[in-house]
């Protein structure tokens, strides 16, 4: 018995001094603040409605890689972050929420389909195309202008900003754009 307790007492002391030195689990660590003023749908449209300017919504679920990948990279970069300030109100908008939203009117909701699902809002603003992440840019009268499926990465991301915002959509097509 003696010999039991003798080595049963370092290492359970031993474990109780590691446990205290552990660090804080990650879970409760918060995220980084986004360089990038994130709004709720509500918001911007109040914003919009309030003093109008172009919307930029970014399309994403909590599963998608490629997601946290722009938020980790493209959204994180300060140019980009800088220029989606100033010329959009920019939402980002969980794809899979399950709180009603209102908009032009309608009450749109959470659809069950298979164990996930999809918010009305990302079916109708990206046409049924449900791929993530998508942004989808909207007008000062809330009406769609474009929608851009796939990551970016910084330098595309910022010339497709400066193609919607800079209205260059009303006189050629991205591509043609892009070629300049």
């Amino acid at each position: 018995m003696k010999i039991v307790l003798a080595i049963a007492t370092p290492l359970l002391l031993g474990a109780m001094l590691w446990a205290q030195k552990s660090p804080t689990p990650i879970a409760a660590n918060p995220k980084p603040e986004s360089p990038v003023k994130w709004m709720s749908w509500e918001e911007a449209i109040k914003k919009n409605e309030q003093a109008p300017k172009k919307i930029f919504i970014d399309l994403y679920t909590d599963w998608c890689g490629w997601c946290k990948k722009m938020d980790s990279g493209t959204f994180s970069d300060a140019a980009v972050a800088a220029y989606i300030n100033n010329n959009f109100y920019p939402v980002k908008f969980n794809a899979e929420q399950r709180a009603d939203i209102s908009y032009k009117g309608h009450t749109l909701k959470f659809v069950a389909n298979g164990s996930r699902g999809y918010h009305e809002l990302a079916y109708s603003l990206l046409d049924g195309r449900l791929g993530y992440p998508s942004m989808v840019y909207l007008d000062e009268n809330q009406n769609r202008i474009t929608i851009s499926p796939g990551y970016k990465p910084e330098a595309d991301m910022l010339r497709e900003l400066r193609y919607v915002a800079e209205e260059h959509y009303k006189k050629m097509p991205f591509d043609q754009y892009k070629g300049k």
